[in-house]
């Protein structure tokens, strides 16, 4: 029973992370955010609605200036400010940043936000229980190996997650007239788009697919149903 507590307690430590997670992210979004309200995307925004069957899309703009978009577990959609300045700047369209709105409903539809938030706090107790059990039998780098390991296995469910909701936007964007074009050149401008002021990628690519492969998924799938 006494070498059970250790992991008993590494689950109970992830669900409480797991509250907290949800408390914050939901807290610093109300704080952060306001409703996106220009007239070119709330346009696109309702294209994408009546192709979904719905009565509006909740998008937001969050205001923090690294180019992204993000789902909320509770279904809102936010662009950050920094990529839509990149749109006012003209160095991306309104069908573009539409792509991102249409990818991030795909995480939503799909539940990949909600276990997103679920996974984070397994990784936390698997993290927790596989470093207590590695710090027995190799002492000084067993936790050093657990946080590799949880990490590699997040960043491949990751990358899956980013696969399947490229295509529910892609079918989205179809649907809604709007089509795969914008997807795939919003791809080819991606990396220089996210790139910091130091010239290198901001860690969160590290957790995405390579660009060319899912410009070339979304290709393979354009070419099937255009067949």
């Amino acid at each position: 029973m006494i070498k059970v507590i250790p992991i008993l307690l590494a689950v109970l430590y992830g669900l409480m992370m797991y509250r907290f997670s949800v408390w914050r992210t939901g807290r610093e979004l109300d704080e952060k955010s306001t409703v996106l309200a220009d007239p070119k995307l709330v346009e696109m925004s309702k294209q994408m609605a009546k192709a979904l069957d719905l009565p509006r899309i909740n998008v937001h703009i969050y205001e923090i200036e690294p180019v992204n978009g993000l789902a909320a577990p509770d279904g809102r959609i936010f662009i950050t400010r920094g990529f839509y300045n990149k749109f006012r700047a003209g160095e991306v369209t309104a069908q573009e940043l539409a792509s991102v709105i249409a990818h991030e409903l795909g995480h939503v539809a799909l539940g990949h936000s909600r276990r997103r938030m679920i996974d984070f706090s397994g990784q936390n107790a698997m993290r927790a229980a596989l470093g207590m059990v590695l710090s027995r039998f190799i002492p000084g780098i067993g936790m050093w190996i657990a946080n590799m390991m949880t990490s590699l296995l997040a960043a491949k469910l990751s990358r899956s997650d980013e696969f399947e909701a490229d295509a529910y936007a892609a079918a989205l964007l179809t649907k809604a007239g709007i089509g795969i074009g914008p997807q795939i050149s919003l791809f080819q401008k991606l990396d220089a788009l996210t790139k910091s002021g130091g010239g290198r990628a901001p860690a969160w690519l590290l957790t995405h697919p390579k660009t060319d492969d899912r410009i070339a998924a979304l290709e393979k799938m354009q070419l099937k149903w255009d067949n």
